[in-house]
C-alpha cells in the first residue's frame, strides 16, 4: 500500500494511491469521497517524523569518493523534523551557502516502539514502511566550520520526504532497492541498497541500543556514490537547479532550488 498526504483547502488529508495512479482520500482510515488523479493533487510530506536519525558513510563507494575508510560502526547524526518538506516542494539554499549538496537515501519508517532490541533478526518487525529521502547537505557548514555535522544538515527544507510511504509488506527485501538522483536531467547517483555497509535490520537494532525509536520516526540509511562533493571537480547546487530523486517502488521527487 502507498500512503500519502494531500493538501486541500481544509488542510492535510491522508490518502492512498491505488495501482491505477488514483488517489483515494481517507477519513479515519476509510475511503471518503471520489478518487482523484495523482496529477491533480498537491502532495505534502507523507508523515511528520518525531525524529530523523541519519546514517553517514553507509555505502563503501560513497566513503571512498570522499577519501574516507568504511566505518566500523554506523555513524549517526540527526535531522530536525522541521527540515521536512514534500516531494515537489522547493529546496531553499541557506544564506551564506557555498556547497549545498544532494544525497538520495532510503528512509525507514518505524511502526512500533523499539528499545534495546535483542537482535537484528527481529528488527524488521518494527518497520512499518519505507520512504524516499533526500538528505540535502551544506558541506561548507558540515565539514569546514568545526563541530558536528548537524549544522550542515538542518537548514529549512533540507529533508524532502515522499511522495509516499510504501508499506513494509510490499518490500520483501529492503536490500534490493535501486535508487538514484539527477541534476538538471543529468544522472549523478545510481546505486542499490544491496551495497549498504550496514543493512536496514542491523541499523534498526543498532540504533535501538542508543535511543528509543517510536512510531513515525524515520531512519535515513545513507547515500551511494555520486554526491556533488565527490565530483571532479566538485559540483554544488545553484538557484534554478532541478533535482529528480527516485527509488524503486518509492516514486520520484522533483524539487527546484531557490535562493
Amino acid at each position: 500500500m502507498r500512503l500519502l498526504r494531500i493538501r486541500t483547502e481544509d488542510g492535510l488529508r491522508d490518502a492512498v494511491l491505488d495501482d491505477d495512479g488514483r488517489v483515494q482520500p481517507l477519513t479515519d482510515g476509510s475511503p471518503d469521497g471520489d478518487a482523484l488523479d495523482l496529477a491533480d493533487v498537491r502532495l505534502a510530506a507523507p508523515l511528520d517524523p518525531g525524529k530523523i536519525v541519519c546514517v553517514g558513510l553507509n555505502y563503501a563507494d560513497h566513503a571512498a569518493e570522499g577519501g574516507q575508510q568504511a566505518p566500523a560502526e554506523p555513524i549517526l547524526f540527526m535531522k530536525a523534523p522541521d527540515t521536512v518538506v514534500g516531494a515537489y516542494d522547493d529546496i531553499v539554499i541557506p544564506r551564506g551557502s557555498e556547497k549545498t549538496d544532494w544525497e538520495v537515501e532510503l528512509g525507514v519508517v518505524i511502526g512500533r516502539t523499539a528499545a534495546y532490541l535483542s537482535s537484528a533478526g527481529e528488527a524488521l518487525e518494527y518497520v512499518s514502511g519505507y520512504v524516499l529521502v533526500n538528505d540535502v547537505s551544506e558541506r561548507h557548514f558540515q565539514l569546514e566550520r568545526g563541530g558536528q555535522w548537524d549544522k550542515g544538515k538542518n537548514s529549512a527544507t533540507f529533508c524532502p520526504l515522499g511522495p509516499w510511504i510504501l508499506t513494509a509488506d510490499e518490500v520483501p527485501d529492503p536490500q534490493a532497492i535501486r535508487l538514484g538522483l539527477d541534476v538538471n536531467g543529468e544522472a549523478m547517483q545510481d546505486g542499490s541498497t544491496a551495497n549498504m555497509i550496514f543493512g536496514v535490520a542491523h541499523l534498526v537494532h543498532y540504533i535501538s541500543q542508543f535511543m528509543t525509536l517510536y512510531p513515525g520516526d524515520v531512519i535515513s540509511t545513507g547515500t551511494p556514490a555520486g554526491v556533488g562533493a565527490g565530483q571532479k571537480p566538485p559540483r554544488y547546487l545553484r538557484e534554478g537547479d532541478v533535482l529528480r530523486v527516485w527509488a524503486d517502488g518509492l516514486g520520484e521527487q522533483h524539487n527546484v532550488l531557490r535562493a
